[in-house]
Order: C-alpha cells, then structure tokens, then sequence
C-alpha cells in the first residue's frame, strides 16, 4: 500500500558560453528592468510536482517584505492560504508550464509597512502620504474615540503579498513576465478602548469590505503603474477575505482583477466562490449534507477502533460549492509502534470505505510526540500514499 514518489534532479537551461556548467553557473538570468552588468547566473528545475505547481527558480530568492505576513495576519491558516490562494489564482493568467515563481522582489518591507498605515500616520502633507487605511481624524482634524474608529474608519487592509512570475526568453535568459498581489482584508475590527484594556472587536459588513477592497487595489495598480520598471508588466491583484483570530479554518479570496501589459486601470472584477468547511456541521446547508454524512461515517468508523482519542476535525475546501480536498486531523494518545502500524493500517482502509473517491484526501496523526503519520490519497487513485515517521 505504501507507495514512494522521487522529484528528478534539477538540470540547467543553458550553459554559459565557453565553460563547463557548474552548480553556481548554469542559467543566466536577466530581469526585464536590469543590465547585463547585473546579470546572475540560477538554475531552473526540469521537473514540477504537478501542473498545480510553478518551478521555482534556484537559488531560491525570498520576498522583499519577509516576515511581515507573520505579524499582520492573525492566524496560521490565514497566514498559508493568503500565498498558496495567490499562487492558485495566479494560474487564470499565468500558465505553470510556461511561467516561473519568484517572490515578490518590489515592495520591500518598508513599502509594505507605508502602505498599510492609515493615511494620516506618517504625515500630513497629502503628498506624501501612503497608507491605505483610512484616517482617524475627523473632519475638523481630531482624533476619533475608539468606538467612532471602530465603525466610521476601521482597519480594512491587513497586508499585502506579492508574487512574481517570470518568463525565459529567447536567449535563455529569464525576465519578469507577471506580477500578482493579494490585499488580505480584515472582517473583524479589533480595539480597545483604552490602553492595556479588554479587546473589543466591529464586524465589517461583506459588502464594505468589497467595496474598500476595490478601492485600494485601484490605487496599488496606480502606483504599481508609475513605477518605471513595472509600467509594462501585467498585473493580477486578488481581494481576500481574513478570518477571525479564533478561526481554525483559513479565509478565502472573493475576487481578482487583472491589468495586462499597458494598461493603466483594471477591467471587470471576476467573483471566486470558495470556501474552507469544518467538519462534522451540527445542521449542515444543503451543499454540505453529503460530505458531512460521509464525515460522520467515518469518525465513526475511528471511534470504533480506539477510544482513546480527543477529537477528529475535518476541513473540507470547496470550489464553485463542490469539495476538492479533504484534510482530516487525528490527535492519538497511545505511543506503541505497533499500535501506530495498526491503526494506520485499519484508518486506510476507512478512507477507501467510506469517503469520497474523487477529491483529494490529507490525514495527518499526531501525539504529544509530534507528527506520527500522513496519509495521503489523490482524487481517483486506488490507494493512499502512507508514511510513518520514524
């Protein structure tokens, strides 16, 4: 049942003129906005995982803005989906067969930081000012009370996250073809009234949140666009929806926009429909009804087997209201090798009796110890992949 997947070694692109390639010097790389001075050498893998998956240049090159998305997101889930979502989005325009991943090397940290600032706190020239956040003085130039900033100018913009997407060219070098942003948006607004005091917290209706999403990507195209080096280069720009600190499943993007090459302002807004599910649902909508059943199935099925246990939680992602994957989290208390290689071998077979054949299925086992186990099933394979740490 066990069954083992190798990636192929990387291979070069082209070897530089009148030399041996080496590990350092395979590829050249040249970005659309440098000179041949500035030119680097990289290595470009032969292989992808699937066509789900960019290649990813090597050495592999971190975002201008790292570290950020920890801070500014509120919770883990938030924090992987806000990037894994862009990069899936990213795929309506920028095809993994043809297209490179890079992160974003253009909005470093300090833009970033600017940018999500309300728009009175660096400066009052209007000049000079960059936050995105609305300000939270009044008219009159005071200084709202906490519970007035809670409704009238929330904190609607959490972070931003850049990708790059690079092209080869004919001369075997690589060049920025692509860029895409994702503005997390925050649907609760947490304060406090008064300083080291209890957190309050203001819900922002969908419809508010769309509209100042929109808002603010029209002004990051715009100022995108007066940058020299990006005048040219086509732009996609997703909205995601953030969760609440205390969410176990991850937000989702709602919409994206896409400026392509020359054009200055965005086109019609596409809406995504795609949501992140816990299970078991008490009273489940009709879309959920089956897949919650099957759940309950199979929890069953596992409480059978050990008593021992605290909890199985599921998280099912649906795209246009039908499921795509499946991860499932099984927190196990006993430690014995055998025991492990027992209930793994009872669990792969409830996951073949009793789920769906036709999504993608992750079970992951844990202990005080750590990860014990990961099951893995792909959508209309036979069997699943199992490995038991060691």
């Amino acid at each position: 049942m066990n069954r083992f997947r190798w990636i192929p070694a990387m291979v070069v692109v082209a070897m530089l003129a009148g030399c041996v390639p080496s590990i350092k010097e395979d590829t050249e790389v040249l970005k659309n906005d440098e000179t041949e001075a500035e030119v680097e050498t990289t290595i470009i893998p032969s292989m992808k995982l699937s066509d789900s998956y960019y290649r990813t240049l090597v050495p592999y090159k971190e975002s201008a803005s790292r570290g950020l998305v920890v801070s500014n997101l509120s919770t883990k889930y938030d924090i992987n989906e806000v990037e894994n979502g862009l990069m899936r989005l990213s795929q309506n325009v920028y095809d993994t067969d043809t297209y490179f991943f890079q992160e974003g090397q253009y909005l470093d940290t300090d833009t970033v930081s600017e940018w999500l600032d309300r728009s009175n706190d660096k400066t009052t020239d209007p000049a000079e000012l960059q936050g995105l956040n609305p300000p939270d003085v009044d008219q009159n130039g005071n200084t709202m009370t906490p519970e007035v900033r809670a409704k009238q100018a929330p904190i609607y913009l959490a972070h931003i996250v850049e990708q790059n997407y690079l092209v080869k060219t004919n001369d075997n070098k690589v060049k920025l073809a692509g860029i895409s942003i994702g503005l997390a948006l925050n649907s609760i607004y947490y304060y406090q009234k008064e300083q080291y005091g209890e957190y309050y917290e203001e819900t922002i209706p969908d419809a508010e949140i769309e509209k100042k999403g929109k808002e603010i990507a029209d002004e990051v195209i715009a100022r995108l666009r007066a940058r020299p080096e990006l005048s040219d280069i086509p732009i996609m720009i997703g909205l995601f929806k953030q969760k609440a600190r205390n969410a176990i499943i991850p937000g989702t993007y709602f919409a994206y926009n896409f400026a392509d090459s020359g054009q200055n302002g965005l086109g019609e807004w596409q809406n995504i429909n795609e949501q992140y599910v816990t299970f078991p649902i008490a009273q489940p909508a009709e879309i959920y009804r089956e897949m919650n059943t099957r759940f309950q199935n199979f929890k069953q099925d596992v409480d059978e087997y050990f008593a021992n246990y605290t909890s199985v939680i599921g998280r099912g992602f649906y795209q246009n209201n039908t499921i795509s994957k499946l991860s499932i989290e099984i927190p196990i208390q006993f430690y014995g090798t055998t025991e492990i290689i027992g209930f793994t071998q009872y669990l792969s077979g409830v996951i073949l009796k009793q789920l769906p054949g036709d999504i993608d299925i992750e079970v992951s086992l844990t202990s005080v110890n750590g990860p014990e186990v990961l099951i893995l099933k792909e959508r209309n394979e036979d069997e699943p992949f199992v490995h038991i740490y060691e």
